[in-house]
């Protein structure tokens, strides 16, 4: 019995540490992939509210993507697939992103407040000028 615990245990063993993937010879480095998906998620977020804008400029998203990073659908994908056959990087790699869209999404947010509130005070500029301009025509 104690034989056959040690066998399942070495066939564990070496099955766990069998690469399920080759490295392919131009794999996307690992933060350029990052940056490559944090870019993919903008652009499908942009497909959902702008798809009408995308089209008016023969803008095709994916093809996008690829020319900006230089790379082309067949080094994503083999690299895609190699990163996906290492769980543990494939979450970090997309924790990564994630983490970078909430930068940037709280980056904008701000951005907003203080265009917002430069706004209110030209308003409130433009009121008052409006206001003293009244008192001394009256």
């Amino acid at each position: 019995m104690k034989k056959i615990g040690i066998f399942i245990l070495l066939v564990t063993f070496f099955a766990c540490n069998e690469k399920l993937v080759e490295k392919p010879e131009n794999l996307i480095p690992r933060d350029k992939m990052v940056m490559i998906l944090k870019e993919m998620a903008i652009i499908n977020a942009s497909k959902n509210t702008n798809i009408d804008l995308l089209r008016d400029n023969k803008i095709e998203p994916t093809t996008y993507v690829f020319n900006k990073f230089e790379i082309d659908s067949a080094q994503f994908v083999l690299s895609d697939k190699y990163y996906a056959a290492i769980p543990l990087e494939y979450e970090s790699i997309y924790k990564e992103v994630d983490t970078l869209l909430n930068i940037d999404k709280e980056r904008l947010q701000a951005l907003k407040k203080e265009k917002d509130s430069l706004k209110m005070m030209e308003r409130q500029a433009l009121k008052k000028k409006k206001d003293s301009l009244k008192k001394t025509n009256n």
